[in-house]
């Protein structure tokens, strides 16, 4: 993820995603299907993706994005923007992952989607560390819609593969 456009002010959601954070996610997404990384930023995510044999796409414009040629849409997008990549992923109606803070319970507009739609979340038993201190400030999950076979999942290391 990186500076989109779209962000405003809010420069703290420039935050990078290690690799291993698509690990916990990884055994659930099928190698025949297409990614598209709708945050793409600096390429790490769609490039630590590809690595597993997945086909995946980035796209930095992502609700102007005209592409359609790909099955699941997964991301760490820019925090202050949760609500709206969330409504656009539900709009779009093609199952999705994004990396998103645990608060992203929160909220009375993710609510109403949450209530609507549903939601699935897949829990690291630890801490992403974004800024590669060895400190991460806050927890984060996946929150997924039409991709894993329940609704809450919790997941370690060893079950990542880490």
């Amino acid at each position: 993820m990186s500076k989109l456009k779209l962000m405003g002010k809010n420069h703290s959601d420039e935050l990078y995603t290690p690799e291993y954070a698509f690990e916990y996610l990884a055994k659930y997404i099928p190698k025949d299907k297409k990614v598209l990384e709708c945050s793409v930023g600096t390429g790490k995510l769609k490039k630590h993706i590809e690595s597993k044999g997945i086909k995946t796409i980035g796209s930095t414009d992502f609700f102007n994005e005209k592409r359609k040629d790909y099955d699941i849409i997964i991301s760490n997008p820019p925090y202050s923007k949760k609500d709206e990549f969330l409504e656009e992923c539900y709009r779009i109606g093609k199952p999705f992952a994004l990396l998103l803070p645990i608060n992203a319970f929160e909220g009375k507009r993710r609510h109403k989607l949450y209530r609507k739609y549903g939601i699935q979340v897949l829990l690291p038993n630890k801490r992403i560390d974004f800024n590669g201190k060895k400190s991460p400030w806050f927890y984060t999950a996946w929150f997924c819609w039409r991709i894993l076979p329940r609704d809450i999942m919790f997941t370690d290391e060893q079950e990542a593969g880490l």
